[in-house]
């Protein structure tokens, strides 16, 4: 949905839980929740604070944490 990114709350390399809220954003007077949708860990942060993004933009990628 399109809006203004309001927080992010992780930064690259940060572990995340399926669930956890990566960024907040408010579009038409609401407030967003982005959350992660996968355990993992952010690999990218495409936003910050006071940014309006577009419908469809990836603001955060979580990928799948590597087990050895």
């Amino acid at each position: 949905m399109m809006g203004m990114i309001l927080k992010v709350n992780v930064a690259v390399g940060d572990k995340v839980k399926a669930g956890d809220v990566a960024a907040v954003l408010e579009s038409m007077k609401m407030e967003l929740r982005v959350s992660s949708e996968i355990d993992g860990v952010v690999t990218a942060v495409n936003c910050r604070a006071g940014e309006t993004v577009e419908r469809n933009a990836v603001i955060v990628i979580v990928e799948p944490e590597q087990i050895n």
